[in-house]
């Protein structure tokens, strides 16, 4: 009786521990937050300065895989700079007429809170309730909604443009971590970062197409391939590789380690190459999606996050979310020709339509930030709620939008 108690006790031990280890690696992204406050509102904008991190050393094979080479003979057409839409001074004619307004989902509250950026003003508070992890707001493929991907709901907030409010939940899409649309329109995937899955859907019924499972940890962020391609790239953030999907056929073609962290992903103007945002490194792995090859690393500073382009697309901005600074990157040389101190752990980013403004929320703390892109000075702070993260400025210059929190082509 006593050895059937005490096997027991010690069966419910390991299943607490069990359980707790499981919350713990659900939350590690945030326990950062600890060691970075994110700074006062009202404190005075820090002059920038052009300081660039020394390279790391790359400890890790980058080896090309042969699977990866396969099924990339498409050929490259269109335009030789992939965003010559981001950079028109007209909006497209569906969103001509929509307020421009800056969503940012605030994870452990569960909000999304709406900024008017002529203003600098928070105008509206949409509540999904707490602990719900809204991650970040994307612009549905015809720009005509965004929806919000509340992850810790498995559900999507569809949101009118139009007016700024939530129209509906769209319940039973799971994991929301990020939202994507294939370049040709026809599928959304919802990038399932805990479960390490692709979700294929109708992006307009979002029944389920298929469950691609990634051979990863934390399946991450992603970008897709010039016109004329079919791939695209996904980060995994906790085991430093990147994965190269098939779309079109809904199949993994290879993967690629990177080593460190890496997160955000954008493809260079010129379809050749994608800028891999390595916040274990502190800067930007470049990769030859043809070859899979790890090309140059660009430093950056401590915690290399998130990326934005320019308006007229000539450079890239990194948010390095340790450092508290933001890097912009030449297109052309592929160099840090700035630096500027920001302050606080910039996470997401975005450009104002007239290109003038970044905008960046500070992952752990209560602030975004606006930042000259002309001077690299912040000329204003937002209080938002706890954990803000992937925040969309709408609308945008773009014939469409391939998801994220705001990627447009």
């Amino acid at each position: 009786m006593e050895r059937s108690r005490a096997r027991a006790a010690l069966i419910a031990v390991v299943i607490v521990v069990i359980a707790l280890a499981v919350v713990g690696w659900r939350r590690s992204d945030r326990a950062v937050a600890a060691s970075s406050p994110a700074p006062a509102a009202s404190s005075p904008a820090p002059a920038p300065t052009s300081t660039v991190a020394p390279s790391p050393t790359m400890t890790t094979p980058m080896t090309p895989t042969p699977s990866a080479i396969a099924g990339t003979a498409d050929k490259r057409t269109g335009p030789t700079n992939v965003y010559k839409a981001i950079t028109s001074k007209t909006l497209a004619p569906q969103v001509r007429k929509d307020p421009e307004y800056v969503y940012v989902p605030n994870g452990d509250p569960g909000t999304v809170e709406v900024i008017d950026p002529s203003t600098f003003r928070v105008v509206r508070r949409i509540s999904f309730g707490f602990h719900t992890y809204p991650e970040h707001v994307t612009p549905s493929y015809d720009m005509r909604w965004l929806y919000a991907d509340v992850d810790g709901a498995n559900a999507l907030a569809k949101i009118d443009p139009r007016t700024g409010r939530l129209v509906r939940l769209i319940h039973g899409v799971e994991r929301p971590y990020n939202l994507y649309f294939t370049p040709d329109g026809s599928r959304a995937i919802d990038v399932a970062e805990y479960d390490d899955t692709l979700n294929f859907m109708d992006p307009h019924t979002w029944k389920p197409i298929k469950a691609v499972t990634m051979p990863c940890n934390g399946s991450d962020h992603m970008d897709f391939g010039p016109p004329g391609t079919r791939y695209l790239l996904i980060s995994c953030e906790y085991d430093g590789r990147v994965v190269k999907v098939d779309w079109r056929k809904m199949k993994v073609l290879g993967t690629q380690t990177v080593g460190g962290k890496p997160v955000d992903v954008k493809l260079t103007p010129d379809g050749r190459r994608f800028l891999v945002a390595n916040q274990g490194l502190g800067g930007v792995s470049v990769v030859d999606p043809d070859t899979m090859t790890v090309t140059r690393f660009i430093p950056t500073g401590s915690g290399a996050h998130g990326m934005a382009i320019s308006r007229d697309t000539t450079h890239v901005y990194v948010t390095n979310r340790l450092a508290g600074t933001i890097s912009r990157i030449d297109f052309k040389t592929l160099k840090v020709d700035a630096t500027w101190t920001v302050g606080g752990s910039p996470d997401m980013a975005q450009v104002s339509t007239d290109g003038s403004q970044l905008w960046v929320s500070n992952r752990f703390g209560t602030t975004v930030s606006v930042i000259s892109t002309k001077t690299g000075q912040v000329i204003h702070q937002i209080q938002v709620g706890p954990d803000p993260h992937g925040l969309s400025y709408f609308p945008q210059p773009g014939r469409f939008s391939l998801g994220h929190n705001g990627v447009y082509r």
